[in-house]
């Protein structure tokens, strides 16, 4: 495999948590996490479908709970294998997937779409930490 394309090891990836990283495409850079499972692990981008500028993971990891992904915003539940909504006001709705391969204990970027660019958040403004409306009290 290329390590240009190493995202991590599958050791690095809490069992209970996520792992943030960015990829590239083009000019647009994009977060997404890791997500360990009982037989690999599964890269999906970082957003609730429900809005998409709200991040699961905001660099301290994603919450899971009872086996599945979590949106903290909205109490939104997604399977962590395929990012499916099963619960809350995007039911139905799926997060996009990014493909990756597991090889020799490390994990790779192997989506012809994107780039790997770094681990960790882009660096990009935060826009979930706000609410979706400003109120400045001036």
């Amino acid at each position: 495999m290329d390590e240009d394309s190493r995202i991590a090891t599958v050791d690095e990836i809490p069992a209970d948590s996520t792992f943030l990283f960015t990829v590239r495409n083009g000019f647009d850079r994009e977060e997404a996490i890791l997500i360990r499972l009982a037989d690999g692990v599964v890269a999906l981008k970082n957003y609730c479908p429900h809005w998409t500028d709200v991040r699961l993971d905001s660099g301290s990891g994603a919450e899971l709970r009872d086996g599945e992904l979590v949106c903290t915003k909205h109490g939104a539940t997604f399977e962590r294998d395929t990012g499916y909504c099963t619960h809350g006001p995007c039911e139905g709705a799926t997060i996009e997937e990014i493909d990756v391969t597991v090889a020799d204990g490390a994990v790779y970027l192997t989506d012809d779409d994107y780039e790997f660019e770094q681990t960790g958040p882009s660096g990009e403004h935060d826009r979930s930490s706000r609410g979706r409306i400003g109120f400045s009290g001036n």
